[in-house]
């Protein structure tokens, strides 16, 4: 988004929406994913809005949803219920016959107390669960603690030295078919070594399991890839190439296996944008303040992982100075940055925070009992 292409005249907050990078990066992700014949599902978590869901499942990408309500929300956005995946750890029974009833393509499992009753719940409606196998590789992400997932033991997975009891209580029950093994060892991943360790621990477990005799035709990597949030200008679209090109190297798929990955946040981050407007600045005696009339309702991310996300004004060319941008909320985590550099901010101007299209407005709530932020496309 440049700021001469943002509607200014709209009630604040709200979320402003670039449709056309979405479209570019999606045709990316499908070039560079096709090379290598992948399947890619979109993360529903990251951003829910049904317009997005609309575009995006056009473009023929799968769904990855963690409830109910989002493999609903994927089919009535036209993704289709063979290329849905419900991973999660703590799906409930009213979610598992959903999924069931629906005929989705299959649960990830995170722990064999869940495994078990998906197959109690399967067996009384007469289904076969097609399942895959969350697996704990203990690889470590390097990034912010609150968003690694893969390190031994935290709630997500299936750990390593568990593995073999899971394979042989599954083998045992009529109501389940291991399809595949499932990773998601984290978000906000740039460095491409990290999944070149997730390859070969992938690798490793392969070939334990060929070992005794099963080969999985599924292997599905999660998602995990990161984005560029101090310069959203100068990469708008994620390293999409260098991604799919490290798995395609390190990996070693069985014949006819299909390797699939969940994208979430590197596909709709930086096309979605926070636009908020300057309610006053506080003059203090060491520093200043610019209160937005958006708060941590709004955009959750800097308060919850002191995340950071380049703030603009774009009202404003005056010279710069240094602020405290912060929102209306009664906490003092309500903050999206300190120490801000900013052109001379005065009341009623417009502040931008960009690339917040994953998890900005699908983590938004009415604490304080504030409206939704609204949101608004550029087509």
């Amino acid at each position: 988004m440049k700021p001469n292409d943002l509607p200014i005249d709209l009630p604040t907050p709200y979320y402003y929406y670039d449709m056309e990078l979405l479209e570019r990066t999606l045709e990316v992700v499908k070039t560079e994913s096709s090379k290598y014949g992948f399947h890619v599902h979109y993360a529903i978590k990251a951003n829910a809005n049904p317009h997005l869901l609309e575009c995006i499942s056009h473009y023929g990408l799968g769904a990855d949803c963690v409830s109910g309500n989002e493999i609903q929300r994927a089919l009535s956005c036209h993704f289709p219920a063979w290329e849905i995946v419900y991973a999660g750890v703590g799906k409930s029974d009213r979610e598992i016959e959903l999924a069931l009833q629906e005929d989705i393509l299959c649960f990830n499992c995170e722990s064999l107390a869940e495994i078990q009753v998906i197959d109690e719940i399967a067996g009384r409606l007469g289904k076969k669960a097609r399942i895959a196998l969350r697996i704990n590789p203990n690889v470590d992400a390097h990034t912010h603690h609150y968003i690694t997932t893969g390190i031994e033991e935290n709630k997500f997975g299936i750990y390593l030295y568990d593995l073999e009891t899971v394979i042989t209580e599954i083998l045992k029950r009529n109501h389940l078919e291991l399809i595949g093994l499932h990773f998601h060892i984290g978000s906000q991943i740039t460095d491409m070594t990290v999944f070149r360790g997730l390859c070969l621990r992938a690798n490793q477990i392969q070939a334990q399991l060929k070992a005794r005799g099963l080969s999985l035709p599924h292997i599905n990597f999660g998602g995990g890839l990161g984005i560029d949030y101090a310069d959203p200008y100068r990469k708008p679209i994620a390293d999409f190439q260098a991604y799919f090109a490290t798995f395609a190297r390190f990996f070693e798929p069985a014949p006819h296996q299909q390797i699939h990955f969940e994208l979430g946040r590197s596909i709709i981050a930086h096309c979605g944008n926070l636009v908020s407007k300057v309610l006053y600045v506080k003059e203090g005696k060491n520093r200043q303040f610019v209160i937005l009339d958006a708060g941590m309702n709004d955009l959750l991310r800097p308060a919850l992982y002191q995340a950071f996300h380049k703030i603009e004004n774009i009202s404003s060319d005056a010279a710069e100075e240094k602020y405290d941008v912060v929102g209306p909320i009664c906490e003092s985590a309500d903050c999206f940055g300190k120490e801000v550099t900013l052109n001379t901010t005065r009341r009623g101007d417009i502040i931008v925070i960009y690339s917040c299209g994953a998890y900005g407005e699908a983590m938004a709530s009415r604490y304080n009992l504030r409206d939704l932020p609204g949101s608004v496309f550029s087509k």
